[in-house]
């Protein structure tokens, strides 16, 4: 009875050692360590903090309004380009995709002499129609998604190219601005509103919209439990029921959403679309991702990590100018912060997992 005593509480030590031991594997510096945009946010300070001093105009309100503008329209396609990132896949079609949004809004509505939101619409089903063709075509084939989307991004650049010719006769659509329902449009996709004397961009609340919503699929929903298990391994992830197919068919319609909105921006904001916009943005895009602690490799990464990747472009590109320097040394950096956040990210992962 004496023995039996013993190893009950024995065993009730051990089970409360355990606990502990969970207990501290939520502790809030482990919490910080293992969230993917920690080494995003470290360099958006100290680029932050660097113009602030190298540029003398950089942190008055209407220089931040716009370097919000400029992180915004890369922001807006870096959030479902890093939902589309963690699910293990990515999309070189992203860049000119925007573009496609743009001309077909544009030449749609001037043709059929309609109003230009018919034309947003068709826009929207046939941008959403080339973002379920990449999932399906990825799913059916089994082929990298690198030979998917370079194949989809050389055949809309074609397109983009021989319609507008074809139809216009020149290599930019007609301008739009006279026709009916443009100032609501316009609105909508490119006005400006004004918030204590200084202007901001209707783009940057569709970024942050977008923002709120990416964090909330990934971290709230079952949704996102399927892309973290998709892009993690996407074999197990179906061995336990995950829908792999939908999921990423999914994804790259959620590029394409961001890609008809960035179009819409481009079209209402100039009143005609130049055929060849948009090729090597898509490359920005997934930097802007991979900055804010997105792995190549999938399964990692978040949507704010993706925004403040956005912001740190967006500082770098405009701190330069307000810096008053050479605009042709931008690219050096933009390469140098890629280096440096990954290796950041690197070492926030190897220190989470040390404290584990």
């Amino acid at each position: 009875m004496s023995a039996a005593t013993d190893e009950t509480k024995s065993l009730a030590v051990e089970t409360e050692a355990v606990a502990d031991e969970r207990i501290l594997r939520t502790s809030v510096l482990r919490k910080l360590l293992s969230r993917p945009e920690l080494g995003s946010v470290v360099g958006a300070v100290a680029v932050f903090l660097f113009f602030a001093f190298a540029a003398d105009g950089f942190l008055r309100a209407s220089s931040l309004s716009t370097v919000l503008y400029a992180s915004s329209t890369i922001g807006i396609m870096a959030v479902p380009v890093a939902l589309l990132m963690i699910g293990g896949e990515f999309d070189l079609s992203a860049g000119v995709m925007v573009t496609s949004s743009a001309l077909i809004s544009s030449m749609f509505s001037y043709q059929m002499t309609a109003n230009v939101w018919v034309g947003v619409g068709v826009s929207l089903l046939v941008t959403l129609a080339i973002g379920a063709f990449n999932g399906f075509v990825l799913s059916r084939t089994r082929l990298p998604s690198f030979i998917v989307t370079l194949g989809t991004f050389l055949m809309l650049t074609g397109m983009n190219l021989g319609f507008t010719k074809m139809i216009d006769g020149t290599v930019s659509t007609k301008t739009i601005a006279d026709m009916e329902g443009f100032p609501t449009a316009h609105a909508v996709f490119a006005s400006t509103l004004t918030v204590g004397g200084v202007d901001f961009k209707i783009t940057i609340l569709w970024w942050l919209a977008l923002v709120a919503l990416a964090s909330w699929i990934l971290l709230r929903t079952r949704s996102g439990n399927w892309i973290f298990a998709v892009g993690g391994n996407q074999d197990a992830a179906r061995a336990v029921g995950v829908p792999v197919t939908k999921t990423k068919i999914g994804l790259y319609m959620a590029v394409a959403l961001g890609a008809w909105i960035s179009g819409q921006h481009l079209l209402f904001s100039y009143d005609a679309v130049q055929s060849g916009e948009g090729v090597g943005n898509e490359l920005i895009y997934i930097i802007a991702a991979v900055i804010g602690g997105c792995l190549i490799t999938g399964g990692h990464g978040s949507a704010v990590g993706s925004a403040v990747g956005a912001f740190l472009f967006g500082m770098t590109s405009k701190g330069i100018v307000f810096a008053e320097w050479n605009p042709d040394w931008f690219k050096f950096f933009l390469g140098a912060m890629l280096l440096l956040a990954t290796l950041l990210n690197a070492w926030v992962r190897r220190r989470a997992e040390a404290t584990k």
